[in-house]
């Protein structure tokens, strides 16, 4: 049953609430300066029968970079406990629009589930057009994740520093234009400015209409076009840790595109790290 394309309207997950195989999963996610508490707002209310997909409690603690992809055996437990596995449609969302579900949605991928969808629009759109919601938290019934990790979705630091020289794959920052020029301040400690060299800014917001949904497919083939960037060619998405990166990636998924991933350690390991050539 899974869909054709990556995101599904409210419409159609509406008609589906109630489908046997389809399962929900709230996976906002905001930055400190948002000033929003997501697990609250979760709870307060939420799409019936939706579980929380906590990103940062899904990553790798041993870590020095933010929410990096946690190992299989974590990832397959936290989402046995929350009844998403194997045989499920698993249909992400957040409360931004399209944001962080755009990361849910990757990580799953990356972990060899690929019957996910994301919610175009989010929960702002749920709510606007009146459509149910609950308070409760769901206990769901556990179910079995098999973990296939993907590594065609995911590039690591040394895979995307030996690029810089061979330029088989493109490479997209959606970083703010400012944060990509070094023309301010990187948020996190010890983080230089600027970006990868060859890479080209696309910030995320510019994937996204004003009411949270993901722009046209023709609207995207033009946004990369802009940047001189060709979907039917290898792309990298980076951005600054990995979460905006997904949202480049899901754009160009839309639009067909068959071999792109994330580089999950993006500017928090890029700028972090000496040995990593900078151009501002």
């Amino acid at each position: 049953m899974k869909p054709a394309s990556p995101i599904v309207s409210t419409e159609w997950l509406a008609a589906h609430l109630d489908a046997p195989d389809v399962r929900i999963a709230d996976a906002s996610w905001y930055l400190p300066q948002a000033g929003r508490d997501a697990k609250a707002e979760y709870e307060s209310a939420h799409i019936p029968r939706a579980v929380f997909f906590d990103i940062d409690d899904l990553s790798d603690e041993k870590s020095p970079y933010p929410h990096m992809l946690a190992p299989a055996p974590k990832f397959a437990s936290r989402m046995r406990k929350l009844g998403l596995g194997d045989g499920n449609l698993i249909v992400v969302y957040d409360g931004a629009g399209i944001y962080s579900a755009a990361r849910a949605w990757w990580m799953l991928r990356a972990m060899g589930h690929e019957d996910v969808v994301v919610l175009d629009g989010g929960f702002p759109k749920w709510k606007a057009e009146h459509r149910p919601i609950e308070d409760m938290v769901p206990a769901p019934f556990p179910r079995h994740f098999t973990p296939r990790q993907n590594y065609a979705l995911l590039r690591s630091f040394d895979q995307v520093k030996a690029n810089i020289a061979t330029g088989t794959e493109q490479v997209v920052d959606a970083r703010g234009a400012s944060r990509f020029l070094a023309q301010e301040a990187e948020p996190r400690a010890g983080v230089r400015g600027g970006h990868i060299p060859g890479s080209a800014n696309m910030p995320y917001t510019a994937f996204t209409n004003p009411d949270g949904t993901l722009k046209s497919s023709s609207e995207l083939t033009a946004l990369f076009a802009e940047r001189g960037i060709d979907p039917a060619r290898p792309v990298v998405t980076t951005c600054g840790s990995g979460v905006t990166a997904a949202i480049a990636l899901l754009a160009l998924t839309v639009l067909g595109a068959k071999n792109a991933a994330l580089y999950d350690g993006s500017w928090s390991e890029w700028g972090s790290r000496a040995d990593a050539p900078i151009e501002t």
